[in-house]
């Protein structure tokens, strides 16, 4: 049976990185809500199309768009022997299509990484959470975050006019092509991003507090530092 570990952050602690590095710990692929979002919006499916409204207001995309584009990416052969999910299941209605899409492909062994898991999971047969890292920043020092993020057009290669500024101004380093800010990007919708995260995950951290699971790791320091406070919580589960 299956141990869950969920990992609890707000956008822009930079539960992204660190779900990468885990992963690549655990040896299983990191599959991201946030990187299957782009990859439809990229190739303008029709599915990419509807999720654009959503991620561009800054809002949660529906659980049914959602659900087609996990079920898609986890059927693919990389993802048969285990996988480590990033941004997803965020609701109780997406945990259950989780248990039943693994039930359908016949996957095993699933490491959850996910903003938000519903306490319903526990019940369902692919195994209970034993530990929840949490990941703590600031609500000034996520905001610096996101608004200062810069995406190449070309590829999708990322920078920060403060923390990892391209080489030229506006100009990706590795493909020369144009850096902008994404719709999602602006202080406006980042605000409501962090609003909109607080509003739905803060009854699952009270939930994971009070069963005793709940491990804060402070996100205001450098990514190796939050790394190594990760693995710290999580030795012995």
């Amino acid at each position: 049976m299956a141990k869950q570990i969920v990992m609890l952050g707000p956008p822009g602690a930079g539960k992204g990185t660190q779900a990468k590095m885990l992963a690549e710990k655990l040896g299983v692929p990191h599959v991201s809500s946030g990187d299957i979002f782009r990859e439809n919006l990229r190739a303008q499916t029709e599915l990419g199309r509807h999720a654009g409204v959503y991620i561009n207001r800054g809002e949660l995309v529906p659980d049914d768009v959602t659900i087609a584009m996990i079920r898609e990416r986890i059927s693919r052969r990389d993802c048969n022997d285990g996988v480590l999910l990033d941004g997803f299941p965020r609701t109780a209605a997406q945990a259950e299509a989780l248990d039943e899409m693994l039930s359908d492909l016949d996957k095993g062994q699933v490491v959850a990484v996910a903003e938000a898991l519903d306490e319903m999971l526990s019940d369902l047969d692919k195994g209970q959470v034993v530990a929840v890292p949490c990941i703590i920043v600031p609500e000034d020092v996520l905001i610096e975050r996101l608004t200062g993020r810069r995406t190449c057009r070309a590829q999708g290669h990322v920078f920060h006019i403060a923390f990892n500024p391209p080489v030229q101004a506006g100009v990706c380093d590795f493909d020369g092509s144009e850096l902008y800010q994404r719709e999602d990007d602006t202080v406006e919708t980042v605000t409501n991003r962090i609003r909109v995260y607080h509003e739905r995950t803060q009854p699952l951290i009270d939930y994971y507090q009070q069963r005793g699971v709940l491990l804060e790791i402070d996100g205001n320091r450098p990514i190796e530092a939050v790394f190594d406070g990760i693995l710290s919580a999580l030795t012995g589960v």
